[in-house]
C-alpha cells in the first residue's frame, strides 16, 4: 500500500541510529514520509551484507511505497577492519540505489544520495577497489581477506568508500540516472560523533590518530545533524542540477589534506 504524506516519500538506509536516524527524523519532522531499512529498529529490517538481504531490503521499500519514491539515501555503514566493510559499504549500497532507481524515475522531482567518507581520499588497496567497481564482489571478498591477513585492514574503509565515489560519479550522468532526471550525490563527512566512532572517542591514543588523519579546523567535530542538513538539502527539490558531486562536509579536512593542487 502506497505510504500517505503531504511531503516526500523518501527511503533511507541505516536509520536505527547515526546519520541515517538523525536524517529520518529531521525529515518526518519536516512532513515526509521515510521508510527506514536497517538491520533492527527499522520499517524495514534486511541485511545490506548480503545479496538475499539487499533484495529484500529493495522488495521492502518497493511494497511500502508502492513503487514510487521521491528520494533515496544509502546512508547504511560499517567501518571495521573485516569484509563487511566492503559488502555493505559498497555493494550494499550500490544495490540500494540501483534497485530503487526506477522507482525514483517515476517521481516527478527525484533525488538520491549516498554517504562517502573524507577517507575516501585516504590509502587504499587497488585490488579491492578494482574488484568493487567491477561489480565483483566475490573477488572484492578475496582481495579483502589478503589486507587482512597482510595487517592491513584499516585500508578496507577507505577502499570501499572511495570505490562507491568513483561509481557514483560514473552513473550520475548515465541515461539510467542524469538521463531520467535523477541527480545522484554523495556527502562525505569528516569525524562525526555517532555510535560508530564512539570507541574512537574514548582512546586517547585513537583519538589523537584521527586527529592526525582528519585534520578540522573548521569547527572541529561535527554531529550527525550537520551531515543530515546536506543530505537533506541534495535531495530537496531545491537542488536541480548537481550531478556525481562528492560534497566534503568535514570542518576543512579534504582541503587541509589535499591542498589547492587538486584543482
Amino acid at each position: 500500500m502506497a505510504a500517505t504524506s503531504t511531503g516526500r516519500t523518501v527511503a533511507i538506509s541505516g536509520t536505527a541510529s547515526g546519520i541515517g536516524r538523525t536524517l529520518a527524523e529531521m525529515l518526518r519532522e519536516r512532513g515526509d514520509t521515510v521508510i527506514g531499512v536497517d538491520l533492527r529498529d527499522a520499517d524495514v529490517c534486511a541485511d545490506l551484507g548480503t545479496p538475499e538481504g539487499r533484495d529484500a531490503a529493495v522488495a521492502g521499500v518497493l511494497d511500502r511505497a508502492g513503487g514510487t519514491l521521491d528520494g533515496v539515501v544509502a546512508c547504511a555503514g560499517v567501518s571495521g577492519p573485516t569484509p563487511l566493510t566492503v559488502t555493505v559499504n559498497h555493494f550494499g549500497a550500490v544495490a540500494l540505489l540501483d534497485g530503487l532507481r526506477p522507482a525514483l524515475a517515476r517521481a516527478e522531482r527525484p533525488r538520491a544520495a549516498a554517504v562517502g567518507s573524507i577517507s575516501g581520499t585516504q590509502p587504499l588497496d587497488e585490488d579491492v577497489l578494482r574488484a568493487c567497481l567491477d561489480g565483483d564482489e566475490p573477488a572484492a571478498l578475496a582481495a579483502a581477506a589478503k589486507v587482512i591477513e597482510r595487517g592491513e585492514g584499516n585500508r578496507l574503509y577507505p577502499s570501499s568508500k572511495s570505490a562507491l565515489a568513483r561509481w557514483l560519479r560514473a552513473a550520475s550522468v548515465s541515461p539510467e540516472w542524469a538521463g531520467a532526471g535523477v541527480p545522484l550525490n554523495a556527502v562525505a563527512p569528516g569525524v562525526v560523533r555517532t555510535p560508530m566512532s564512539e570507541p574512537l572517542f574514548a582512546d586517547p591514543k585513537m583519538r589523537a590518530v584521527m586527529d592526525r588523519a582528519v585534520p578540522m579546523p573548521l569547527n572541529g567535530y561535527a554531529g550527525p545533524e550537520v551531515i543530515a542538513e546536506a543530505i537533506a538539502w541534495l535531495i530537496s527539490p531545491a537542488n536541480s542540477h548537481m550531478a556525481g558531486q562528492v560534497v566534503y562536509v568535514d570542518g576543512g579536512a579534504e582541503a587541509s589534506l589535499r591542498g589547492p593542487d587538486v584543482y
